[in-house]
């Protein structure tokens, strides 16, 4: 139907299964459910108060929270009022918040909490645009002019008539801008992702259909609603299937929120597989003798059936008999200890991982199906389905979307998911969009089976093991601004924090050594000289959100050099060949690392 959106779907929802759960949200050390009805209701309050504060079709919001019920909501009304919500990572610094809030051009910010204010109320000279500050409930009450609660922003809009406000969703049209997606670039600061009405809604049926989703489903919304990932997971699929949200109460919960939970559906990040990895393995040592014995058996036969499963195959005969068995005997109590013992679904995505994690899973009988895309597709270009999966790679074309291989090794997709542009930015568009094909800035390559394998990245761009994007080029800028850091070398593609190799000015270590003319060798072991590239460090990590900082460095011994292929005749820097150059060293600042 033409106007098919995320929010009529609610307000569908809402008429259809009215009693029926959108949200669990923990309040007095229990998940109380929110129902399709009370979740419509609320988000037409919000959509009121939007309008009757002046809002045209066209206006932003922006959402600086964790994930609460209260941020969808926030998200639906904006995009129901003919808006487009903008959410911000709650670890950005107030500069940061400030440039998007301030790109948007937001008359309205919902934040979580005094803390995230404190970040508005520092920029606020900056923000011109800014009229309405809202916290969420249970926030303390913040004494300032602009600056609402919850309750009281819901009562601004007491005097709009719902036939106003239906008719906002009504007039929405499906290539219309529905939301802003944040992203870094390589350089500069981060670009809105536009997505319209129909890339949401055609991209959340197609997650419905290759999950198999219900409205029986669950999942956990633990990672950043700023994310377009999540916010599929958490609020346009949910939506979509009828299924329901529970909100962690915090990342530091999360573990036990699902082994109470136990989603049927389940989206982790390379880092989380990796800590489920690292936690389970450790348990596993513990195991001795005839514990240890079955243990083994068990995982062998996973392996065995799961490799029979992802050719579409069902374990038979004696493997399926001892499939069942290693399931009552192992995997049940197994998955239950983690939370995915209801989960049908489990999926992986945001940055790459290692095929050996996605191994070890699978010989617990837990098949990870790893997703590929970015933001500008509103998530999704390929997909591992559960029966037709190959570890390594990152599935198969998506159905309804093209996927090619340029002669330079690009991905480049087009489809009914592929965004409309970046906001404000006619030139960084044409260069991404060109012909309707969406250029990925990836470098990959289909085998005979059609399933995709990621090579490289033509973009400068590290992927942290969370699944950050972040711009290492802007973060070395700001280091080789603060003596006596003369270059650094940002590293931190598929690692669990950012570290960065340094090389320092002589003139300047010299200086600060009280030694002119020493070499630099030996200045880069002085312990003024490691210090004062620690305050720079500590400084630029001050302006920074927190998964941009830098955590460890390493001073090198010399400068970047044309004849050892570190930098070109231009004098441009040849990341690969640096770390290639000084493997060990990089190596050496990760080791034993805890996380960061």
């Amino acid at each position: 139907m033409p106007n098919e959106t995320i929010p009529s779907r609610l307000f569908k929802q809402a008429e259809r299964r009215p009693d029926a759960p959108a949200h669990h949200i923990k309040s007095g050390g229990v998940y109380r459910p929110k129902s399709y009805r009370e979740l419509a209701d609320e988000v037409k309050r919000l959509g009121k108060a939007m309008i009757a504060l002046g809002q045209a079709p066209g206006f932003t919001v922006c959402l600086l929270g964790f994930n609460r019920s209260e941020w969808v909501a926030f998200n639906v009304a904006a995009m129901a009022a003919g808006g487009a919500p903008a959410g911000i990572y709650t670890t950005c610094s107030p500069e940061e918040v400030a440039y998007i809030v301030h790109h948007a051009e937001s008359q309205i910010v919902l934040v979580e909490d005094a803390g995230q204010w404190a970040k508005i109320e520092k920029m606020l000279g900056e923000l011109p645009h800014l009229k309405h500050v809202v916290t969420m409930r249970g926030a303390p009450r913040i004494d300032h002019p602009i600056v609402s609660s919850y309750e009281q922003f819901l009562d601004k809009g007491k005097d709009v008539t719902d036939e106003a406000f239906f008719a906002r969703i009504a007039a929405l049209e499906p290539q219309g801008l529905a939301t802003l997606i944040y992203t870094s670039g390589t350089t500069g600061p981060p670009k809105g992702v536009m997505l319209s009405h129909q890339n949401l809604a055609w991209t959340a049926d197609t997650a419905q259909r290759l999950v198999g989703g219900t409205a029986q489903d669950c999942v956990l919304s633990y990672l950043p609603l700023s994310h377009i990932a999540e916010q599929m997971f958490t609020i346009h699929g949910c939506i979509t299937m009828g299924g329901s949200a529970y909100f962690a109460e915090s990342i530091e919960k999360v573990p036990d929120n699902l082994k109470e939970v136990q989603p049927t559906l389940f989206f982790g990040v390379p880092r989380i597989w990796e800590k489920f990895h690292a936690g389970v393995q450790g348990k596993l040592k513990e195991a001795k003798g005839a514990k240890k014995a079955l243990v083994t058996w068990a995982m062998d036969i996973a392996r065995e059936a799961t490799a029979v499963k992802m050719r579409g195959g069902e374990p038979s005969g004696a493997l399926g008999l001892q499939y069942k068995l290693a399931q009552k005997l192992v995997f049940a109590k197994l998955k239950a200890a983690i939370g995915l013992s209801r989960a049908r679904t489990c999926v992986c995505g945001a940055a790459p991982v290692s095929k050996e994690i996605l191994a070890f899973f699978a010989s617990l009988d837990i098949l990870v199906s790893e997703v590929y895309g970015q933001s500008e597709d509103t998530g999704p270009t390929t997909f591992n389905l559960a029966n037709d999966m190959k570890l390594g790679a990152v599935g198969t074309r998506i159905e309804g979307i093209d996927v090619r291989i340029a002669e330079d090794g690009e991905i480049l997709v087009k489809g009914p998911n592929v965004f409309l542009g970046y906001y404000k930015e006619a030139q960084a568009t044409a260069d991404t969009l060109q012909d309707g094909w969406l250029h990925s800035g990836d470098l990959g390559q289909f085998d005979k089976d059609g399933f995709l394998s990621i090579t490289g990245r033509k973009k400068e761009i590290i992927i942290t093991a969370g699944g950050k994007n972040i711009a290492p080029k802007n973060i070395e800028a700001a280091l080789k601004n603060h003596p006596p850091i003369a270059e650094a070398v940002v590293i931190g593609d598929r690692r669990k924090f950012l570290t960065a190799l340094v090389v320092i000015d002589p003139a300047a270590a010299g200086e600060i050594a009280g030694a002119p003319g020493a070499d630099p060798a030996k200045l880069r072991d002085d312990p003024t000289v490691v210090a004062a590239v620690q305050q720079a460090v500590d400084r630029v990590n001050a302006t920074l959100a927190r998964v941009e900082t830098v955590k460890k460095f390493h001073i090198l011994d010399r400068p970047f050099t044309i004849e050892r292929g570190e930098l070109t005749p231009t004098l441009k820097l040849k990341r690969r060949v640096v770390y290639d150059n000084y493997a060990s060293e990089i190596d050496g600042m990760y080791e034993g690392a805890q996380d960061a």
